[in-house]
Formats: C-alpha cells, sequence, structure tokens
C-alpha cells in the first residue's frame, strides 16, 4: 500500500503526468487501481498535488518516465523537507546549553536512546542522571550503548586525540555514575566496541549527533538537533546504526 497522506503543496495542474498516462493508456481509475490508492488521491496529483516520494516512484515506473518528467520541481522539494529536519546547529558539543540537553530528554515519552564512547558529561550531571531516572519510572525506555574500555576501538580513540588512556579512564569514571541507572526496570545499559562516527542523543523523534572528527574531542565537535518527519531519511539513518550497534553490544 504506498498511499501516504500527501502533505505536499499543490504547484498547478500537472499536464505532464496527463500527458504520460493518456500515452500509456491508463485513466485516473486504472493508476488508482495499481497502486492502490482511492481515485481521489490521483485527482489531486493532476490538480497538481505532489506526490509521496514513495508514489512518485512508484508512478514513474508504472508509466516507465523519470520522475524529473512528470514533477521537475520534485527534488527540490525533496531536499527542502529534508533541510526542514534539522532544527538547529551548534559549532561544538560544550556550545550546547544545558537546558537543551534537559528540554531534549525532558520531553521524552516513549523511549530515550544515548550511543556514547563515555557520555561523561551526563555521568556528572546528577540532574540530567535523575531526570533519566526519573523517565525511566515514568515508563519510558531507556537504552545506553557505551564504550568498552578494553576494546581495541576506544584505544585507538585515545591514540587519535592524542591522549592515551584516558578515554578509557573516562568510561570506567561514567560506568561508575552509570551504574544506579542500570539496576532501574526500563533503564537497559551495554558496552560496544564499534569505531564510533557519531554520538547519538535520541528523544522520540528528536535527535541530538555529535560527529566525530579525527584528533578532536567530542566537546569541540559540532552538534546538529534533528527532528524526524514524514518524508524525511537522514534522522532514521541515524537510529538504524544505533540499531545495528546495539545488536552487536554486549550486556553490561
Amino acid at each position: 500500500m504506498l498511499d501516504f497522506s500527501d502533505l505536499d503543496e499543490e504547484v498547478g495542474v500537472n499536464q505532464a503526468l496527463r500527458s504520460a498516462m493518456m500515452a500509456a493508456g491508463l485513466q485516473q481509475l486504472d493508476l488508482a487501481s495499481r497502486l492502490e490508492v482511492d481515485p481521489k488521491t490521483v485527482d489531486r496529483w493532476l490538480a497538481g498535488r505532489l506526490p509521496h516520494p514513495s508514489n512518485r516512484a512508484a508512478i514513474a515506473k508504472l508509466l516507465g518516465r523519470e520522475e524529473g518528467e512528470l514533477w521537475p520541481h520534485g527534488d527540490a522539494d525533496r531536499r527542502m523537507r529534508h533541510r526542514d529536519e534539522v532544527r538547529s546547529v551548534y559549532p561544538h558539543r560544550w556550545a550546547v546549553p544545558r537546558e537543551v540537553w534537559v528540554r531534549h530528554f525532558g520531553r521524552a515519552e516513549s523511549e530515550i536512546s544515548i550511543l556514547v564512547y563515555s557520555g561523561l558529561f551526563l555521568a556528572e550531571d546528577a540532574g540530567i542522571v535523575k531526570l533519566l531516572s526519573d523517565k525511566a519510572s515514568s515508563g519510558v525506555l531507556v537504552r545506553m550503548l557505551v564504550g568498552d574500555p578494553d576494546s581495541a576501538e576506544v584505544g585507538q580513540r585515545g591514540v587519535d586525540e592524542g591522549i592515551g588512556d584516558s578515554v578509557a579512564s573516562r568510561i570506567r569514571n561514567a560506568l561508575a555514575l552509570f551504574r544506579p541507572l542500570a539496576e532501574l526496570e526500563n533503564v537497559q545499559l551495554r558496552l560496544h566496541s564499534a569505531v564510533l562516527y557519531n554520538s547519538l542523543f535520541r528523544s522520540d523523534d528528536e535527535l541530538l549527533v555529535n560527529p566525530h572528527i579525527f584528533g578532536i574531542s567530542g566537546s569541540n565537535a559540532p552538534v546538529l538537533h534533528a527532528r524526524r518527519t514524514a518524508d524525511g531519511s537522514m534522522v532514521s539513518t541515524y537510529l538504524e546504526s544505533f540499531e545495528r550497534v546495539w545488536g552487536s553490544a554486549r550486556d553490561l
């Protein structure tokens, strides 16, 4: 079933789509039947409503045309929607105000997911640790992925940053501070040995992403705040990477 809600603006009668349907010998009802959508949806497309990307791809394939022929502005619209996913950008993690972190985790209603090497800046903040505890107590699932301090990947990270064993030491300190959390219901903490390209901080459909830059500490690297949208895929891509790391990690 490809009939998603068509949220796009109308852009004028789509004569290219109408002509392509006529050339293929298809009426509105035929197209609706093939795509398993309401005939009124096809009428809206012909009137100029831009279909969901999945429907655009299916229509183009069915009619034997390129998407750009049928919707010349479709790619520009898609790029605009991806830009809508990014809410704000901070030049450094240390530049993210504490209230942003508190508000970010505080709005979670179903899941908080954290992927870090140490996350010591969170572990040392008793208020945020309590917030995570309170969220877990209210029924929010809290999943935390912390680097395995004995892994080769963590050791290499210390070499890359020129700080030797400091990364492993920070992880052990963070684990000691996070341990009371790990004993709570709805909190799951695992150790991972992944090469970490980004630290991720999820709160339902909101995501703070802290990219890792070679030779630069995470606190000095940028942070972007993104929100998952109906037509966007950027946040989903990050969350899929979290799930892959989660699947390969081991329980503390």
